[in-house]
């Protein structure tokens, strides 16, 4: 893994701690920087017994009996969650079987049907050999799942039929246990808009209260916007180009990267509430992005354009405290309704080493819009949106989104450790690893985005 780490006491927050003195005597706010709520819930799944006597359409009364070696929980009321996953203790284990739950919501005070969670979801992690998976244990996991704010839950785990045992006699990983995940309530509307401006025309700027880890987070988006934007606005290709040249340093030249898009308006981690106090201190770089790979998160599509951050913040904490990642694994996030949002900390610009397609993370950068596409198309502003972000970011590093490129294998189920491969430059994860994500739906509309992101690239 060719990468490098920058702490916490190096680049970003020297950054940080730079910024006061190049800024004229900055006001800070009075109020004290708020620590984001949120919580996990991590109940052990147990075997469930017999089931002939139980009756039918009950939470907790299934009546097949004589059914595949089964963990799980009965119906049982808990503390508010919004988001569902299982874990278990051995990453390198899979899960033969199927996973359902059903959830009692707070709104509606009725059970959910049964349903299904993904449970191949360990192709979206980092590489084999990477450094993160040695920073902390790093559990086996199902995809998430998004219900909505509920107060019970009901969870089994059945054994596929004719699947290895994992240990004898047990066909299941063990140390199951269902995550109910709470993302907390939205963080108060502060900061700025991302514009670089005066607070009061007098030569000072107000610096919203933030963490240290909120500032360093912040800093590596500087000076795209300001510290503690909540987002980063969207900019014309003459400015983008400009704006691009300027972040580097001069390194980039107007004659060296005429093929930049359109930067899109993106929303920062501060601006979706992400709570930096979870991830690991400092930042992981590669040296370049030769590939943006297109995933869907497998977490369902019953949300609201409205409730994105939460699905978020949920999907981060779920990410980190449940799978034992470093930082939420993708670069960026796109919401059903096309909004774009800053996703692992490092700098929307950078080449972030991200934990989204194993084998392949090393000088690429992963997209998750958010929802299933396995059999819903994805929305118009979705490919729109995609097609932007990878107009701008490929764009970054002069890359032709209607190109092939080359990329060594870091170790995975389709290609072994040090294979190069040939990839478009816009590819969908199953390109990558034996998998069905971004799902056919969305899959089938990468051809479009390519063309589309090219275009905004003012490609012939």
């Amino acid at each position: 893994m060719r990468g490098f780490l920058a702490s916490s006491i190096g680049v970003a927050t020297a950054a940080v701690l730079a910024l006061p003195l190049a800024l004229a005597t900055p006001a800070l706010a009075e109020t004290a920087p708020a620590t984001p709520a949120g919580s996990t819930q991590s109940l052990p799944l147990v075997p469930l017994g017999p089931s002939a006597t139980r009756a039918p359409g009950v939470p907790g009364m299934s009546a097949s009996p004589a059914r595949p070696e089964t963990q799980g929980l009965t119906a049982r009321e808990v503390k508010t969650f919004s988001l569902v996953g299982v874990v278990w203790d051995d990453a390198a284990t899979e899960l033969h079987g199927r996973v359902q739950v059903r959830t009692r919501s707070t709104r509606t005070a009725t059970w959910s049907d049964w349903q299904d969670i993904e449970t191949h979801n360990g192709e979206h992690a980092a590489d084999p050999d990477a450094a993160e998976r040695g920073s902390r244990p790093i559990r086996g996991a199902t995809a998430p799942l998004w219900v909505g704010e509920s107060d019970a839950v009901e969870v089994r785990v059945q054994a596929e039929s004719g699947a290895p045992a994992t240990r004898a006699p047990s066909r299941l990983p063990t140390g199951m246990r269902i995550e109910l995940v709470d993302p907390g309530a939205e963080p108060p509307a502060a900061g700025s808009d991302g514009k670089n401006t005066d607070g009061d025309g007098k030569g000072e700027v107000a610096v919203p209260a933030m963490t240290m880890e909120t500032a360093e987070s912040s800093a590596a988006n500087v000076p795209h916007a300001s510290l503690g934007a909540n987002e980063i606005t969207a900019l014309d290709k003459a400015d983008s180009t400009a704006d691009a040249i300027f972040a580097s340093d001069g390194e980039l030249t107007a004659a060296a990267a005429p093929y930049i898009g359109p930067r899109p308006r993106i929303v920062t981690r501060k601006g979706w509430g992400a709570n930096e106090g979870l991830r690991e201190s400092g930042f992981v770089y590669t040296s370049t992005v030769k590939a943006a790979f297109v995933h869907h998160s497998a977490s369902g599509n019953n949300y609201a354009c409205k409730d994105a951050p939460a699905v978020l913040r949920s999907l981060y904490r779920y990410h980190v405290i449940s799978n034992g990642w470093r930082d939420f694994g993708y670069n960026f996030a796109v919401d059903k309704c096309g909004t774009v949002y800053e996703g692992r900390a490092g700098g929307v610009s950078k080449a972030v080493l991200g934990a989204h397609t194993m084998g392949f993370n090393t000088n690429s950068m992963g997209v998750a819009v958010l929802g299933t596409f396995t059999s819903t198309a994805p929305s118009a502003a979705v490919v729109d949106s995609v097609a932007r972000l990878t107009a701008w970011k490929l764009g970054l590093f002069g890359r032709d989104p209607r190109a092939k490129t080359t990329l060594t294998s870091g170790g995975g189920n389709r290609y072994p450790k040090g294979k190069k491969v040939s990839m478009n430059v816009i590819s969908g994860h199953r390109d990558g690893f034996a998998t069905q994500c971004p799902g056919a739906k969305l899959y089938g509309k990468l051809g479009a985005a390519r063309t589309a992101s090219a275009k905004l690239q003012g490609r012939p």
